[in-house]
């Protein structure tokens, strides 16, 4: 008997369309702030959907809960005043930034299927604590979901391709997909845990090639505990390296990621492993950048790349600009929205950047 080999098809999941209740992530709005206004103008003015960006919704409280701080019963009250909120402003289809909160949420409508009790306490405690009821959400995704699911539209609106200008190659990508999203419940990640194609979907329309090796579905290392606390960081800088280390000889032009802690950690440790061991892992003795998959998006569509935030990265992002033939003015990397010189972190081996860079400083 020969058995079908699965695809990721055989794990899709329905995305809606449109009207959409946008949830942001606490720790993006730090890491990486430009992303998730990129996601709202993107899917607004650029798709022409219809989004609401409620600033009455508050954190999940996933990395309290994943952290033994926060109980069960307090997150899912927590959750249940997000879902309260959609449904007064009118929506039923929910999307989260953060791949915790799409876990977390994912995780809280498994638990109250499975324990209907616990959904019924739930609206009691919220009750009490805010007036308010709520109703379950029609639809759930993380935004890479969606993004993913407009990827076609996204291609034909391109300014850019993920290809080098200068041979026509495609660019080599290593899409990295976060734990909390396919790991967890993998029905509910585009392809599961075995065929995660959420990122490979959107660097294979846009004219990149995804590189495969030995260690792609490896965990960061990101872990709360491993950064919450101090003495266990080791752990995760470890986890990181290895990836690093097993990607390094495949020569990737970056790295893209959906989860906003994984993306925030294969950047930075490069800049530590370099500081410790004088390790790099990008071509020219550099660092290899690393993306959101906002900004990945935004390239193609033709954003400003310091519109995007990408200032923000350890990793300067220049010779991927460069290669995708990217026009962006070196001397306003480091203005802020008011043109004045905000200032610039120290040369770092990871970096490639010339360290006399003469900027602009407008009155």
């Amino acid at each position: 008997m020969t058995m079908k080999r699965k695809s990721w098809q055989d794990y899709q999941k329905e995305i809606a369309d449109d009207h959409y209740y946008y949830a942001r992530s606490c720790i993006r709005q730090n890491f990486f702030p430009g992303s998730e206004k990129l996601f709202i103008d993107m899917l607004r003015n650029d798709l022409g959907k219809d989004l609401s960006d409620d600033p009455k919704h508050s954190s999940c409280t996933g990395i309290g809960y994943h952290s033994d701080i926060v109980p069960l019963e307090t997150i899912m009250t927590v959750v249940a005043r997000q879902f309260a909120l959609m449904g007064e402003v009118g929506y039923e289809n929910l999307v989260t930034s953060c791949i915790t909160s799409f876990g977390v949420y994912t995780e809280i409508l498994a638990t109250w299927h499975e324990f209907p009790e616990t959904e019924e306490k739930t609206r009691e405690n919220l009750w009490k604590a805010t007036r308010r009821e709520f109703k379950k959400p029609a639809s759930l995704a993380h935004t890479s979901d969606v993004v993913f699911h407009f990827r076609e539209e996204i291609a034909a609106r391109a300014k850019k391709r993920l290809v080098n200008a200068a041979t026509g190659e495609p660019l080599k990508v290593v899409e990295h997909i976060g734990c909390h999203y396919a790991k967890i419940f993998p029905k509910s990640g585009i392809g599961g845990s075995e065929f995660p194609y959420v990122l490979a979907g959107m660097v294979e329309s846009w004219g990149g090639e995804c590189v495969d090796y030995p260690e792609r579905r490896h965990c960061c290392g990101f872990g709360f505990r491993n950064y919450l606390v101090q003495a266990n960081r080791g752990y995760s800088i470890a986890n990181s390296h290895k990836k690093l280390e097993s990607m390094a000889p495949y020569k990737p032009d970056f790295i893209v990621a959906n989860c906003p802690g994984c993306a925030m950690f294969l950047d930075k440790w490069q800049y530590a492993i370099a500081e410790m061991e004088g390790t790099t892992y990008g071509q020219n003795g550099h660092g290899i950048p690393v993306l959101t998959y906002e900004e990945m998006a935004g390239l193609v569509l033709g954003y400003d790349p310091w519109e995007l935030g990408m200032q923000m990265h350890q990793v300067d992002v220049e010779p991927l600009l460069d290669k995708m033939g990217v026009e962006y003015d070196p001397a306003a990397k480091y203005l802020g929205r008011n043109g004045k010189y905000i200032g610039k972190p120290e040369s770092a081996v990871v970096n490639c950047c010339p360290t006399d860079t003469i900027y602009d400083i407008r009155e």
